[in-house]
């Protein structure tokens, strides 16, 4: 399949439904911030850990469920309670080690500068799929993730910033 199709020329784009829609829409709003969000992950990977690199090889996984589901208008869903489950396990796993003092100021090492903008493109992302919850129906368990993803990918940006003894508060 090829991937330039020209079907797009006339600023509307394909979905998983097989319906078109503009590249304007709230859907794909929602999954091209989704998306970026993949690419930031995919820049991130080359700054950290091995350990952290497959975590968030498996969250961009995990991304490109959610742009299905999204796609789908709801009917493909194959992230649920289990990935948001493991979100909050990683995160409270991370919480266990690092005890905050107080509000963060972002990025005090290469690596968790790159997580605290995953952070940020999560909840812009987020916010993309709220509107689609809230006025059309559908994406309740992507934005659930996505919330539970921002909190994970803040906390391991601390907990690399702890490692390393750099966090730095706003104090």
């Amino acid at each position: 399949m090829p991937v330039t199709t020209k079907t797009g020329d006339k600023g509307t784009t394909g979905i998983f439904t097989g319906e078109r829609v503009a590249k304007i829409s709230p859907i794909i709003e929602a999954n091209g911030t989704i998306d970026e969000l993949g690419s930031f992950i995919g820049e991130a990977k080359h700054h950290v850990d091995d350990e952290l690199r497959e975590t968030l090889e498996t969250i961009q996984r995990h991304l490109y469920s959610l742009m299905a589901e999204i796609a789908s208008k709801g009917q493909y869903k194959k992230v649920g309670e289990e990935e948001v489950r493991w979100l909050e396990e990683l995160t409270a796993r991370f919480e266990e080690e690092v005890k905050l003092e107080g509000f963060v100021l972002p990025g005090s090492t290469v690596a968790s500068a790159k997580l605290d903008v995953c952070r940020t493109v999560a909840r812009r992302a987020e916010r993309r799929v709220a509107k689609l919850v809230l006025e059309y129906g559908f994406g309740e368990g992507v934005l659930v993730y996505l919330n539970r993803l921002s909190d994970a990918l803040f906390m391991m940006a601390r907990y690399i910033e702890w490692r390393e003894g750099k966090i730095t508060y706003a104090k």
